[in-house]
């Protein structure tokens, strides 16, 4: 991630004929990321920042209300902490990065930089917890996490990213599926109601589970590509770490017990997931809900100094009447470059409502709008602005949403034989439900010959009775799963 890019005119390839690079290419020219001198990390630019720190205030007003309080444990953990888990170090040994030599001096002991918390959160957690009134216990932590990628894509992938890790101890294994099923609720309505994107929340396979987990709930975005992004994540730890961490208490009748215990993350990946739903050939395209600002003035240059300043005048007026009325608006006074210079950088940063004031508007009473999302245009009284502002921004949210849908049902396709299955996947990348026996050896199958993993199976169909049969063995299918190609 050192390589430097030139850009063309618009700076962007088409999203339809190479959606990797347009992504890499927005991601830069949009100002949301840069390179870094650090191999596999990226700069997190102001405007990328902004929409993390709206994912930080809204999902943290949701834990809080919960009695989730925010904590922070050290960078550095013990590896021999690590080694007491097998299955948790297994899992994250590849991507372990690892600290042997500090102050001059090699370390007796080495450190891992952490990939996730569980170990040394754990490690004191036996030492906070002695009674069931210690209980339950719920802490989340805002931070960075180091994972050695091989291959690496701004936001979706990176050596270091930002998350949150929510942890949380319990005196029953109801108490925690409760737990574990509340946040991968919190991560779907986050999505959907913020983020316009339609998903799929289900249960991850045996394999693909949480290294140490009972059971591993995921949130997957359908990428107009047909590949799957792995979105948010919540796990059933049950008393495993509890066990290896001697994490015991009192219940009230003064036995002692293991408690069970709750895992639970969203990152930085959720905005190359934003960007890549939603995005176009023109760039950004974000929901009104967490876009900063919502709503953009450009007034208009004129040839007459004093013109100029009435509609300088007139666009301050009202920027000012739709800050009042609550809305989140910027004022373009920049007469330096030409109007379609101004309207093609909002456009790519995607402001996702453009409001043009020039002499016409002043005589007329009438705003020109375009939507960012649709570029519909329009004018709206001016008497009538900030109610039909309102309900424009409502349609975008809406209508951004409806889109995502539609794409992630047409690329989901449902078959009931392995040569369609195969036939499918070697056309084109598409998320299928088919039935499977839930052995191991049949996902393996898919997955050598396909590259397709099992992605979840969705909420919905959990309890469904099982029908037909798995398509590999054809034995009775326990239940229809989804399987993609995974970012």
């Amino acid at each position: 991630m050192t390589q430097k890019k030139s850009f063309g005119k618009r700076g962007l390839t088409k999203k339809s004929e190479n959606i990797s690079q347009w992504y890499n290419d927005l991601i830069l020219r949009s100002k949301l990321a840069d390179y870094s001198e650090v191999k596999g990390s990226m700069i997190i630019r102001p405007d990328g920042y902004a929409l993390w720190e709206k994912v930080q205030s809204i999902l943290d007003q949701w834990f809080k209300e919960d009695g989730v309080k925010n904590c922070y444990f050290p960078l550095l953990i013990p590896y021999y902490l690590f080694k007491k888990e097998k299955d948790h170090l297994k899992g994250f040994s590849p991507e372990l990065a690892v600290v042997t030599h500090a102050g001059g001096e090699k370390l007796a002991e080495p450190y891992v930089l952490r990939p996730t918390s569980e170990t040394i959160m754990y490690k004191t957690f036996a030492n906070w917890i002695h009674s069931h009134r210690d209980l339950p216990l719920k802490i989340n932590q805002w931070c960075n996490v180091v994972r050695w990628e091989k291959r690496t894509y701004p936001f979706l992938r990176t050596t270091e990213f930002l998350w949150q890790e929510g942890h949380t101890v319990h005196q029953t294994e109801e108490e925690a599926v409760e737990m574990t099923l509340k946040a991968l609720d919190w991560y779907q309505k986050f999505y959907e109601e913020y983020f316009a994107i339609s998903v799929y929340a289900g249960i991850k396979s045996d394999q693909e589970k949480f290294a140490g987990a009972k059971t591993t709930y995921s949130i997957e975005l359908v990428i107009p590509n047909g590949k799957a992004l792995q979105a948010a994540t919540s796990h059933n730890l049950s008393d495993n770490f509890a066990k290896v961490f001697n994490i015991t208490f009192l219940d009230n009748q003064e036995k002692k017990r293991h408690p069970f215990q709750t895992s639970w993350g969203l990152s930085t990946r959720s905005i190359g997931g934003l960007v890549l739903v939603h995005g176009d050939d023109s760039g950004l395209i974000i929901p009104p809900k967490i876009a900063d600002p919502q709503i953009v003035i450009i007034a208009l240059s004129d040839k007459q100094e004093k013109q100029v300043k009435i509609i300088q005048a007139y666009a301050a007026k009202i920027h000012q009447n739709l800050e009042e009325q609550g809305f989140k608006v910027i004022l373009d006074l920049d007469f330096r470059h030409s109007l379609g210079y101004r309207i093609n950088e909002w456009e790519l940063k995607c402001v996702p409502l453009r409001l043009e004031i020039g002499q016409n508007e002043i005589k007329d009473k009438k705003i020109k709008f375009v939507r960012r999302d649709d570029f519909t245009k329009g004018f709206i009284a001016e008497n009538k602005l900030a109610s039909e502002v309102g309900k424009i921004l409502d349609n975008i949210q809406k209508d951004i949403f409806i889109k995502s849908e539609k794409i992630k049902n047409d690329l989901t396709i449902e078959v009931e034989d392995y040569q369609e299955f195969k036939k499918i996947v070697k056309d084109r990348k598409v998320f299928i439900r088919a039935g499977w026996c839930e052995n191991e050896k049949c996902e393996n199958k898919i997955k050598e010959e396909t590259k397709l993993t099992t992605r979840v199976l969705e909420m919905q169909r959990i309890k469904e009775k099982p029908k037909g049969k798995c398509i590999i063995c054809h034995q009775p299918a326990k239940h229809k799963w989804l399987f993609a190609q995974s970012y």
